[in-house]
């Protein structure tokens, strides 16, 4: 397991700084001065926190890590989609994703984005489609370094767009669909939810976080009792138990028979709607039958499905269906009147896929990074 010489300064809540600072005799309202430097100003030293003491700003750099991650790459698709590759201290790699969909008539400023965290390096669930599994589960991120990847966000837009520093209020979505599976870190990553969730932390608003879940079903039912209500969006890929153990390993501890009724609770619970996020792989899970069956668990759950055409990875033999048979499939969905987007590829040529980019720097450094033999499970 990776312990870091300091603990993150990003993973401090108002109340755990607050009791850090008494016992070192500061006043509590220091706190707050601290956190709005991090997360309203931005800034980038300690130095920056020009209302602080010198003695002060001096304990604060020997006792925290300002920021636990380093951004290495940013490559840009012509889609406009953004893939940042962050270091982190023990030189592990993660991904975070800014994905922009141009409105009719306004230009990429004004543009729907979305944020795509990533919440482990690497993966445990083993789903054969995927890159971010491919060399299995390092370890988990801890909450400073979830909340690192939007900070690092927020740097890269503020310097495209200075008079822009209020919060993340230039995004509309953050979507927890990065590397790894997030409800198998839970613990760090709802702590991490409240820092961004909170007025002095980013603020952005729960309505606005979907968290997505290949199906850990325990924990589908942990979270709906959460008071902060989230977005939940099943990653299903298989609309029927044959389908999903094929592709989808944790299908035979958590079926479909466990899965769905675990979702219809959740959406009971919170009054929203569900997504289904399901790629199309071709002559896999791309077939009208599956179609079918998958509309009749939409309509069951009154659920939105995300159609994803498959993103090509190196190494993988998965191949994305054909425009013809995407379209084929989005017709069933559309006679059974289930709420559907058929997605179209976004960022293939900057390495899009969940861990595809991590994956080859990792292998082109072919410097080994440190697991985490205590990781718990499933």
């Amino acid at each position: 397991m990776f312990t870091p010489a300091k603990p993150p300064l990003t993973g401090e809540t108002l109340d755990s700084l607050s009791a850090r600072l008494a016992a070192h005799g500061e006043p509590v309202f220091r706190a707050k001065q601290i956190l709005d430097w991090l997360y309203k100003k931005r800034v980038r030293s300690w130095d920056e926190m020009s209302n602080l003491s010198k003695p002060l700003r001096a304990w604060l750099a020997e006792t925290f890590e300002l920021m636990p991650a380093s951004l290495v790459l940013n490559r840009q698709s012509q889609d406009v989609t953004d893939k940042l590759l962050l270091e982190l201290g023990d030189r592990s790699l993660i991904e975070t994703v800014i994905i922009r969909a141009p409105q009719d008539g306004v230009g990429v400023d004004h543009s729907r984005k979305t944020i795509c965290i990533s919440t482990q390096v690497g993966c445990a669930m083993g789903c054969v489609f995927c890159a971010s599994g491919l060399d299995g589960l390092k370890r988990h991120l801890s909450a400073g370094e979830i909340v690192a990847q939007l900070l690092q966000v927020c740097y890269r837009e503020d310097a495209h767009t200075p008079r822009v520093r209020a919060e993340l209020a230039s995004f509309d979505n953050l979507v927890v669909m990065g590397m790894g599976e997030p409800l198998h870190n839970y613990d760090n990553l709802i702590a991490a939810l409240t820092i961004l969730n909170a007025d002095w932390g980013l603020g952005f608003g729960a309505r606005r976080i979907t968290l997505s879940t290949s199906g850990l079903v325990p924990q589908i039912r942990r979270l709906a009792e959460e008071p902060l209500g989230f977005r939940l969006a099943i990653s299903l890929h298989g609309a029927t138990d044959e389908v999903r153990e094929r592709i989808m390993p944790v299908n035979k501890r958590w079926p479909l028979a466990e899965l769905i009724p675990a979702a219809r609770d959740f959406a009971a619970k919170h009054g929203r709607m569900l997504s289904l996020e399901f790629i199309l792989i071709e002559e896999v899970n791309d077939t009208l039958d599956q179609a079918a069956r998958l509309a009749a668990i939409a309509r069951d759950l009154h659920a939105h499905v995300n159609l994803i055409p498959y993103n090509t990875v190196t190494g993988l033999d998965w191949k994305r269906p054909s425009l013809n048979r995407q379209e084929r499939f989005a017709a069933v969905l559309e006679q059974q009147r289930v709420s559907f987007t058929l997605r179209r590829e976004k960022g293939h040529e900057i390495d899009a896929a969940c861990g595809q980019l991590r994956l080859r720097t990792e292998r082109e450094r072919a410097v080994p990074v440190a697991g985490d033999a205590a990781v718990p499970p499933l």
